[in-house]
């Protein structure tokens, strides 16, 4: 079902590049200030005077991985504390460097897998996953550290769906996940959450009037203008929104509406609001910023940010399309299950 290619992954690089006429930083630019990953709390949000693109625009373009085991939620034994002290930051990074990590950590393609491959041979090695460079102990802000509270109506909605599904899970494609179905994928799904170690990488192309975000994961692009123009009419929906761009200062703000109820973000529903920040605080640190509500789904707001690391290319093609071989495989397995089960019924 996977494939990697690399001439594809160009051709369509390439291709984005000409649509946006895209341009080369200025000569001579000099590089912004560095900010150290061990610099105090906050400071990777501190931006500098990053490089500009002939339009004056801050200068974005790049390959950035964001990978990280850093928890979206902070453990609860660390209460409020929402930064991990110099010391604490170097003893953690040692352990997880030795092989050993928190109980319950999400380790994505790293974890242990005795019935697949050793994916220790592709790169999977928990011995080289790291924490977020910003020291934060969640990527979620704030002394709660935790997506807040789902209204109960919320949760009502999404137990109907559940039930609705249940024992109906392998009647057709219909019935299986988006990531099952190639739609969307776990770090191509809009806000951008990373994974420990594997398919983290985001390449930005910019161009007057649009910035383009490239996702390793399911090979999608993503065009935003930032010419000034408002979000569709609000009866045309999809997956991932409508998104539409501006720059505030130094920060390409992102802010997208016009969801889906299918698209269900942990759990959200057709008014969720995302608003995505984007701003250099280095030479080789963008800092990613999300804001989501969803007045249906939780009882406020909640912010995450994840510090991005100047990655060297290129973005391999990560090639997956609707109706691909896992998708038959999975449904002809539940049809000979079915006949084998009559078959038996029948005796």
């Amino acid at each position: 079902m996977l494939r990697r290619s690399h001439d594809s992954a160009t051709a369509v690089v390439a291709v984005i590049a000409v649509l946006l006429l895209a341009q080369a930083p200025a000569m001579g630019q000099a590089a912004p200030p560095t900010v150290s990953p061990t610099a105090k709390p906050g400071a990777a949000g501190k931006t500098g005077t990053p490089p500009r693109m002939p339009d004056g625009k801050p200068d974005l373009q790049g390959v950035w991985g964001s990978a990280t085991i850093t928890p979206l939620e902070r453990p609860k034994k660390l209460g409020a504390k929402e930064f991990y002290t110099e010391q604490e930051f170097a003893e953690l990074s040692k352990r997880v460097s030795e092989g050993i990590v928190e109980e319950g950590a999400e380790l994505g393609a790293a974890n242990k897998q005795a019935v697949r491959y050793d994916l220790e041979l592709y790169g999977f090695d928990v011995t080289k996953t790291k924490f977020a460079s910003n020291r934060r102990t969640s990527l979620i802000v704030g002394p709660e550290g935790v997506v807040p509270t789902m209204l109960p109506e919320a949760r009502k909605r999404n137990a109907e769906r559940a039930a609705k599904n249940k024992g109906h899970e392998f009647d057709s494609y219909a019935n299986r996940p988006l990531s099952e179905r190639c739609i969307l994928m776990a770090q191509e799904r809009i806000p951008m959450l990373p994974g420990a170690d594997d398919n983290n990488l985001l390449q930005i192309v910019q161009g007057p009037g649009y910035v383009s975000l490239y996702h390793e994961i399911d090979h999608s692009t993503r065009v935003i203008p930032t010419d000034g123009r408002p979000h569709v009419a609000k009866n045309i929906r999809q997956y991932q929104g409508d998104s539409v761009g501006h720059w505030e200062g130094n920060t390409l703000v992102v802010d997208t509406t016009n969801f889906t109820d299918k698209t269900a973000f942990r759990g959200s529903g057709e008014k969720l609001h995302l608003v995505e920040r984007f701003s250099r605080s280095d030479d080789n640190t963008l800092l990613y910023r999300f804001t989501v509500e969803d007045p249906d789904t939780w009882d406020k707001p909640w912010t995450a940010e994840i510090p991005m690391s100047k990655a060297q290319g290129p973005v391999y093609e990560w090639a997956c399309h609707e109706g691909n071989s896992m998708i038959v495989t999975i449904l002809r397995g539940a049809r000979v299950t079915e006949a084998e089960a009559a078959k038996k019924a029948g005796k």
